[in-house]
């Protein structure tokens, strides 16, 4: 069985930083590219970022670039560093696994981020 849990949110003020994680198990952590996504209220699930397993290549949203940044560390987790929130980035984030982008098999449970104004 896999499992993937996310962790790390919360609420923050505008400017703010959060750091989500990814716990993985049940899978080949090293030969999956991991990914974040989110969905806000009344809104459809988008790609928020990705890493791949081989060479560790990373994957930005135009929405997030320059301000989050993706990381995987054996043996298990990949994490969500989120800098300069923005009252958009409100929303719940959910960490994916999949062999071969831009497919992803496996989702968590997803972790809410609310950014106050």
């Amino acid at each position: 069985q896999v499992d993937l849990v996310e962790s790390g949110g919360g609420l923050v003020q505008v400017g703010g930083s959060l750091r989500l994680s990814c716990a993985a198990s049940g899978l080949t952590f090293r030969r999956n590219n991991m990914g974040w996504f989110r969905q806000a209220p009344g809104k459809e699930r988008e790609f928020v970022a990705a890493i791949t397993w081989i060479a560790s290549r990373t994957y930005y949203a135009e929405s997030v670039k320059g301000r989050f940044t993706i990381s995987r560390d054996t043996p298990n987790t990949v994490y969500l560093q989120m800098d300069s929130l923005k009252p958009e980035d409100t929303a719940v984030y959910y960490c994916a696994a999949g062999n071969q982008l831009p497919v992803y098999d496996y989702w968590g449970q997803g972790t809410q981020v609310t950014v106050s104004s």
